[in-house]
């Protein structure tokens, strides 16, 4: 009886151990990613704010970019440009 609780003891140890370790690399990647998002002077990258799904396979998405907040839709067959309008506070890049 020792030997097992000996053993699910250092398992569940072991598992709290690489959860952890897990999520200090999730979170590391993370601040990385948005470090190389916010570096380069124009601000370019692209960043994902939230989607609505409208059907089975249609949604709207908003995104921000270079700026800008930009509304697609999105369907099967393709991707359109719904409205795109300046963030506020985001240097306006005229490209």
């Amino acid at each position: 009886m020792q030997d097992l609780l000996l053993n699910l003891a250092s398992t569940v140890l072991a598992l709290a151990f690489v959860l952890a370790l897990a999520w200090v690399l999730i979170k590391g990647w993370r601040r990385l990613q948005d470090r190389a998002g916010t570096t380069d002077g124009a601000g370019d990258a692209l960043r994902f704010v939230r989607a609505l799904p409208l059907g089975a396979r249609e949604r709207v998405v908003l995104l921000d970019h270079a700026g800008e907040r930009w509304m697609l839709g999105v369907t099967a067959g393709g991707i359109s440009l719904l409205a795109r309008w300046p963030l506020p506070g985001a240097p306006r890049s005229d490209a």
